[in-house]
């Protein structure tokens, strides 16, 4: 069984001061890199810059402090920029202050009741769909900063097609000096990794966008025209709720929640096969849950695991929890100092990044390769999750996602559960002829293949009976499990050979679906005695059974 017990205790038995000097750079370095990442993200949540320090620190030293993972840094993230940024809107700050609460302790219950292992259970193509959908989303949110677009009063962009509207309509706007500072500082991020992989490409851009700005008096916005910026440490702070806003926000808290789980265990997963380590799932999710309560209660936002801060940890030597505390702390004295000189970021700048932040995640190689080579009911749970996501929003994305996944599932099982009756024909060439058993005479034998839920229940009401039929025996080797619909069919079957006065046996009934007998009063129904281990015996149990109706 799986512990119950933040990592930091665990390593700290064997923890080393080289190791701690490793962390402490790993940590410095994270931070250094996390910096413009948060400010840039806490824009594109519809939240000011600080916010997005405030959840790096808090929600950042707290889950790295309680978590599973060796290793995972935390903070805000582009998953959550959408659905934070659309509740903000509608709800106001204390609307997602309330949502990141309640999701916390979705995440917390998460892991008490053990569900860190049901994570693996959202389909592919679902996580895949969204993922994408959030980068074209954060894509287009960009665009008017990018451009340096100029919207009329009143312009309404809250949803992602009414921002993709105001682009087009105020396309003619375009401010060619903000286009060339976001261009330069998109190159940077492009280019510079290949030069240096040690320095952030988007510290250099964020330096160079201010240089242009200021030194060439470029006609920019940039973060201070538009925000107020403050250097004041996070302040605690509860909101006033009723049980009526628990309910209207409790379905994007739901979100937040499934969506911080899965993208921090997805971080977990990557990070462990970088270091050859195990995080502990259900600790990891109760991590995730004090994180976020916290970071909602000094002001912050969602957070969950961000795997390209995580691998630059790891890259960098960080090993244990202590970088990502140092990395929190490294962030308050950044949050203390140099705040203020934020303000002379250009938008274009902070558009920028998140085009690169948008592109990275996107994924569009492994959508792609999807499209390509898998089956039509995941290409179409792929693409619909992805075209929710874009025009609608996360929540009905991923709601309607799972009930297509699950019924496109469904119906892929009833496809591989079969009822067929063994062939009366003297066929020597058929290996599954009936010639190579002898069936005795007045019986009939149907092997059912597959498992036996209530997609496939209305295939065992189809077994026909012939008039002079004494006895069906049904092979059930194959049928690993039964739910209560198929039950229910299996019962109405009985029930009609009975009226007939016809004998029913099993053969080779596995342990599940046996189970499910016993408690339905099956076995009890058609006896004991007519459950059988083997098909020989079953067939020797039909052949007495027969010879004394004659």
């Amino acid at each position: 069984m799986e512990k119950l017990k933040p990592k930091l205790f665990s390593v700290m038995k064997t923890y080393t001061k080289q190791q701690f000097v490793k962390d402490i750079v790993a940590g410095i370095i994270v931070a250094i890199i996390a910096l413009p990442l948060s400010i840039a993200l806490a824009l594109a949540s519809g939240v000011a810059p600080e916010q997005g320090i405030y959840t790096a620190i808090i929600a950042g030293f707290l889950i790295s402090f309680f978590g599973g993972s060796r290793v995972q840094i935390a903070g805000p993230t582009a998953a959550f920029a959408t659905i934070v940024a659309g509740i903000v809107a509608q709800k106001g700050m204390d609307g997602l202050i309330l949502a990141t609460i309640l999701a916390g302790v979705i995440l917390i219950a998460m892991g008490f009741l053990k569900l860190g292992n049901l994570i693996k259970y959202i389909p592919y193509t679902i996580t895949t769909g969204f993922t994408a959908g959030i980068a074209v989303t954060i894509a287009i949110g960009q665009v008017k900063d990018f451009l340096g677009l100029t919207y009329p009063a009143g312009t309404v962009t809250i949803e992602t097609m009414e921002k993709a509207q105001a682009v087009i309509n105020n396309i003619i706007t375009v401010n060619p000096q903000a286009l060339i500072v976001g261009l330069v500082c998109l190159a940077i991020l492009i280019i510079f990794p290949y030069i240096n992989k040690t320095i952030p490409g988007s510290l250099i851009a964020v330096i160079v966008g201010i240089l242009m700005v200021q030194l060439l008096h470029m006609d920019v916005n940039t973060i201070g025209d538009l925000y107020e910026i403050s250097n004041r440490l996070p302040a605690f702070h509860i909101p006033s709720f009723t049980l009526r806003d628990i309910g209207d926000i409790f379905p994007d808290a739901f979100t937040i929640a499934i969506l911080a789980a899965i993208e921090s265990l997805l971080s977990c997963v990557v990070a462990d096969s970088m270091i050859n380590s195990k995080h502990r799932s259900n600790m990891e999710l109760i991590a995730q849950g004090i994180g976020n309560v916290g970071s909602a209660l000094f002001g912050g936002i969602p957070a969950t695991g961000a795997i390209a801060r995580t691998a630059a940890n790891i890259k960098n030597g960080g090993r244990t929890p202590i970088a990502g505390m140092v990395h929190a702390v490294v962030l308050v004295l950044i949050l203390v100092i140099l705040m203020p000189y934020a303000a002379l970021i250009p938008m274009p700048c902070i558009a920028a990044i998140l085009f690169m932040v948008a592109y990275n995640m996107c994924g569009w190689r492994a959508f792609w390769n999807l499209c390509k080579s898998s089956p039509k009911s995941d290409i179409i749970v792929l693409v619909t999750t992805f075209v929710l996501t874009v025009v609608f929003d996360l929540v009905a994305a991923i709601e309607v996602g799972i009930l297509l996944a699950a019924v496109l599932f469904m119906k892929r099982m009833s496809e591989v559960t079969e009822v067929e009756g063994w062939k009366y024909v003297d066929d020597e060439e058929d290996p599954d002829s009936i010639a190579l058993r002898e069936v005795p005479k007045h019986t009939l034998v149907y092997e059912i293949s597959g498992p036996m839920f209530f997609a496939a229940a209305d295939k065992i009401l189809k077994i026909s009976i012939k008039e002079d039929t004494k006895c069906v025996i049904l092979r059930m080797r194959s049928v690993s499990a039964i739910d209560a619909t198929a039950m229910h069919s299996l019962e109405q079957l009985y029930e009609k050979c009975e009226k007939k006065g016809i004998q029913i046996i099993l053969s080779h009934v596995n342990e599940q679906p046996r189970t499910v007998m016993q408690k339905a009063g099956f076995q009890k129904k058609v006896g004991g005695e007519n459950f059988c281990a083997h098909i020989d015996e079953a067939l020797a149990r039909a052949e007495r059974f027969t010879a004394n109706q004659v």
